[in-house]
């Protein structure tokens, strides 16, 4: 610590008439933190159970093949006739086997066009147990808009994907972009919610009020 910082500190210090010095930061934040995932099943349980208690909806299917026909389901049921995806990875090879109409964001699009549609389909670059949350990039969900104007959001994440903790999350970043991060970064916490008003909880107030996450 700079030694006119440290001293200022000190100041303060004999000036509360404490001359105690203060828990480390780091020590203290991580005991308000939640309790990371372990391995397995254990890691996947907590996720599980996490995601579901913050109103998120959580499949963990076989194989991409499982975790389509899940989707397929899901579209007849809420009856949906048009999606979001981007690239041409797993997130644009789902939302084709849909047969529905598909607005593939890689190409531009109008916003509101985009929020017309029924959902948005977007991998991520990682699923955090500790906190049930999904880490997604500019790069990795295809842009800003897909994951927050669409009312509904379907995330595809390979089982590799799980991480225990948000410490995880962030190795997981540095690895996969080094310097070079994309112009965004998100963790998603279960769909939008707001409590402002007399609080009183109301999901997707500020984008998609429904999360799906679909594992494989």
């Amino acid at each position: 610590m700079n030694n006119g910082v440290e001293a200022l500190l000190e100041r303060v210090r004999s000036a509360l008439g404490s001359g105690a010095r203060p828990e480390p930061a780091e020590r203290y934040y991580r005991n308000l933190m939640p309790p990371a995932g372990g391995k397995g099943e254990d890691r996947l349980e907590l996720f599980a159970r996490n995601v579901t208690a913050l109103s998120g909806v959580f499949h963990h299917a076989g194989s991409f093949e499982e975790a389509v026909e899940r989707l397929k389901k899901m579209a007849t049921e809420l009856k949906w006739k048009k999606v979001a995806c981007h690239g041409t990875g797993t997130a644009f090879k789902a939302a084709q086997a849909l047969g529905l109409d598909v607005l593939n964001t890689d190409g531009g699009y109008e916003k509101l066009a985009l929020e017309k549609c029924d959902a948005g389909i977007t991998e991520c670059d990682a699923l955090v147990a500790q906190t049930g949350s999904v880490l997604v990039t500019a790069q990795s969900a295809g842009g800003r808009g897909l994951s927050i104007l669409p009312p509904h959001h379907v995330v595809l994440a390979d089982n590799k994907q799980l991480v225990a903790d948000l410490s995880e999350a962030f190795i997981v970043l540095e690895k996969k972009y080094g310097t070079n991060y994309p112009s965004s970064l998100s963790f998603i916490t279960g769909p939008s919610r707001t409590a402002d008003i007399e609080q009183q909880l109301v999901l997707g107030a500020h984008g998609p009020k429904k999360l799906t996450i679909l594992m494989y």
